[in-house]
């Protein structure tokens, strides 16, 4: 950090925002309190306004603030980053923690330049990207409301033996044609039918409304070129796109790759050499969706009539990409698989080459 710059950390809740301010200079952090709103935090600025005698640089840990702090902040003039919390280093002997000595920490740290800052999405990209998150929470509840229904006539003795796969249109009509005993146990029956039909709605409407984001200027291109891999459509290229912000942030397939946690843990010391299990640090749901991704490619090599759709008019080079991920992705599935090796972990080094098929794919966009 500059010599002139007067360094804050922040402890940010829901209520109340504890401040360390470290001034040019000075060994001994100024620790202020206020409360978490609009007016509180202008207050808090134009006091430190007075304070601060040139540039001010202010952050606080990722979390269920989400960006808000920082958006305020930089529309009122100031610096702001927002750290990732597994990154900021911990003293094994510190026993005692208090929001002042977090704030007072992390200002110490941030002048110091010891934290790692996340990228922040812009306020539309946030949107999209919750979007995509909210049809993934509608499909966590219909597997519930599924679960509770099809126990429910367990419990009671009744399976379905008409067809082999359930919530099909038949296992549907079989289901409202169920007649159970019990007066209650019929209402809770409808009830749940009535949730699911509702929770289906809802992601009807959820899905045109991410196809139509997949459409716009801002967003068409990226999700067009990754939805000619196998295994990735509308839903999975559009997730990929707002969970990664700006992929032209990642100069390597390598920091993409680490960014998901698909690499492996090491601890190497003294000559010796250790690897372990895969970090699985980063961004969890877009591990999830390129390993969702990856299973589809321990299927041999082809392009079926929904994928040659999908590539039409798409970049040749895109697609000579995708080309070369299928091939090379099946002989790694097979020959890790013909090795012994459990599907979980083959699945998993074939998603982490499948990252790098994405950024080769997305790399033409950096320019």
């Amino acid at each position: 950090m500059k010599k002139n710059t007067t360094n804050v950390g922040m402890d940010a809740h829901k209520e109340k925002i504890y401040a360390a301010i470290l001034l040019p200079g000075a060994e001994k952090a100024l620790e202020e309190s206020f409360v978490n709103t609009s007016e509180g935090i202008r207050r808090f600025v134009r006091r430190l306004k007075k304070r601060a005698p040139g540039e001010v640089v202010c952050c606080y840990e990722a979390g269920p603030l989400g960006y808000s702090l920082q958006r305020t902040l930089i529309a009122l003039g100031f610096q702001c980053v927002v750290v990732a919390p597994s990154l900021i280093p911990i003293k094994p002997g510190a026993r005692i923690k208090t929001d002042r000595r977090d704030a007072r920490k992390l200002a110490e740290l941030l002048r110091g330049g010891l934290l790692t800052q996340v990228h922040a999405p812009t306020a539309e990209q946030e949107a999209v990207r919750d979007l995509c998150r909210a049809r993934e929470a509608a499909k966590e509840d219909q597997k519930r409301v599924r679960h509770r229904i099809s126990k429910l006539l367990l419990r009671r003795g009744i399976r379905y033996t008409v067809g082999r796969k359930a919530w099909t249109q038949a296992h549907r009509a079989w289901l409202r044609s169920r007649r159970l005993d019990h007066p209650a146990d019929r209402a809770i029956l409808d009830d749940q039918l009535l949730a699911l039909d509702q929770i289906e709605g809802r992601l009807g409407a959820l899905d045109a409304k991410i196809e139509a984001w997949a459409k716009d200027p801002l967003y068409a291109e990226p999700v067009a070129w990754l939805r000619c891999f196998r295994g990735i459509d509308t839903l999975t290229a559009l997730s990929i796109v707002t969970e990664l912000h700006d992929w032209r942030r990642f100069d390597s397939p390598r920091r993409l790759m680490a960014y998901l946690g698909l690499v492996p843990s090491e601890h190497s010391s003294g000559g010796h050499e250790r690897r372990g299990a895969l970090t699985k640090a980063g961004n969890q749901r877009l591990r999830r969706l390129v390993i969702e991704a990856a299973w589809h490619y321990r299927h041999r090599p082809a392009v079926g009539y929904k994928l040659k759709r999908r590539r039409e008019g798409q970049p040749a080079q895109v697609i000579a990409v995708a080309d070369r991920a299928q091939q090379r992705l099946h002989r790694r599935y097979r020959r890790l698989s013909e090795r012994g090796k459990p599907h979980n972990k083959v699945v998993a080094a074939v998603g982490r080459e499948l990252v790098g098929f994405i950024w080769a794919a997305l790399e033409p966009q950096q320019g």
